[in-house]
């Protein structure tokens, strides 16, 4: 049996007959004004709640025109270099001091990918001597950063602060030995549960060791806290966040991301960070953008409220409905549900078909076998009507589940 044979098993037939839908594609309008995530996908419209926009900033008539502007004035070619070479420009370091603010920190870093760069920051950061804690449901860059580590790391229980403090224990006597200091990673928002990572907690330990703590909040920047600063702000431990970290992916709709802490650190990384040193900067176009993303961020709190409505009112209506959601106490919408990959493909297929609605879906090995998790992701884009259009379609297919349907019907589609 060949891999394309067992592709088409997995998928529960012959490849051919998927192509239809398994390689599909969506398209966006060209529309003027705010457009909302009904999108067209092999010429139908559906409801997409799979979209990295959660204050729907990503056409936003004011997000559209400064792209358009920054595009015609300086193209994407601009700045030509690294920044320390040729690639910097004032509004770079205008974005930078505005982010480090923001957040509550002296100084800030912008990083041309997030996933990157987090890697790099970890690289950067630790040397053989150190060592690293870390939680067991950190995101794939935080993983990969990692692997580079030359020196120990280990890992405490997902969100267990017992846990973590006894590797904590375990790390502080290796640095004794060694010389070398402990750095702590987790996340703000973990993206897969929304879970919030126990911040306050953690920095608590400070009490009793000697550590620095490193947060990935890509998920929590622009959406968690009073002011949309992030999961610190939210739980009320900006000063003891000693490093923070946040993509403008998520709640910005953009490319890239940024590192901020007090100047000291934030300087080391900018001439240490071999994937910033040796790449090319930000493009004019993205920094103006993100500029104008971020200026709409601060100062449109009904963004981050509309999001916080839909949220509350999906997560109310799939519990209402008997769905699990998990430990999730945040915008993002795990929906945990039993069944085998066949199950999975068809409910999700009847999902997309049928009801014209598109989410993400979850599957083993990142799961246990048996499960299936489907994730919604809220958006200040969406309406009430489309969390009720939603919670019906849930509603029909958690009988459908049930009753064994998606065992008999795997791809059939009314």
């Amino acid at each position: 049996m060949d891999i394309f044979d067992k592709i088409s098993k997995s998928m529960g037939g012959p490849l051919g007959q998927h192509q239809k839908w398994s390689h599909g594609y969506f398209s966006y309008p060209k529309l003027e004004g705010e457009i909302g995530p009904h999108m067209q996908f092999n010429g139908k419209e559906h409801l997409v709640w799979s979209l990295n926009n959660y204050l729907g900033l990503a056409n936003h008539p004011e997000v559209r025109a400064a792209d358009a502007q920054a595009a015609a004035d300086f193209g994407m070619a601009y700045p030509m270099g690294a920044r320390m070479m040729s690639g910097n420009s004032r509004h770079h370091e205008e974005l930078e001091a505005d982010l480090a603010a923001f957040v509550g920190k002296e100084d800030a870093f912008l990083l041309n990918y997030g996933y990157q760069g987090m890697v790099s920051i970890i690289d950067t950061l630790v040397d053989r001597n150190d060592v690293i804690v870390y939680d067991a449901e950190s995101h794939a860059c935080i993983i990969d950063g990692l692997r580079m580590h030359m020196g120990k790391r280990f890992v405490y229980q997902h969100n267990d602060i017992e846990s973590c403090e006894k590797q904590l224990e375990r790390a502080t006597k290796l640095t004794e030995q060694s010389g070398g200091g402990i750095l702590l990673i987790t996340e703000g928002v973990f993206g897969m549960s929304g879970a919030q990572g126990k911040l306050k907690e953690i920095i608590d330990l400070k009490k009793k060791f000697n550590f620095r703590i490193l947060v990935d909040d890509a998920h929590g920047f622009g959406t968690m806290g009073e002011t949309g600063a992030g999961t610190h702000e939210a739980q009320g431990c900006i000063e003891g966040t000693d490093v923070y970290f946040a993509t403008f992916a998520k709640s910005m709709a953009g490319i890239g991301a940024f590192v901020a802490a007090n100047k000291e650190i934030v300087d080391y990384l900018r001439y240490n960070m071999r994937s910033q040193i040796f790449a090319k900067a930000l493009p004019m176009p993205m920094v103006l953008g993100l500029k104008k993303r971020f200026e709409l961020l601060k100062s449109q709190p009904e963004l981050r409220a509309k999001l916080w409505e839909i949220s509350s009112t999906l997560q109310k209506g799939l519990k209402e409905r008997g769905f699990n959601l998990g430990v999730t106490n945040t915008m993002v919408t795990p929906v945990f549900l039993e069944g085998d990959l066949y199950e999975a493909t068809a409910l999700t297929r009847d999902f997309r078909e049928n009801y014209g609605i598109f989410c993400s879906i979850v599957i083993y090995p990142v799961i246990p076998k048996g499960l299936i998790l489907l994730r919604l992701i809220p958006t200040a884009a969406h309406s009430l009507d489309d969390v009720q259009r939603t919670l019906n379609a849930y509603s029909e297919m958690g009988e459908k589940l049930k009753a064994g349907y998606y065992k008999e019907n795997k791809l059939v589609v009314a």
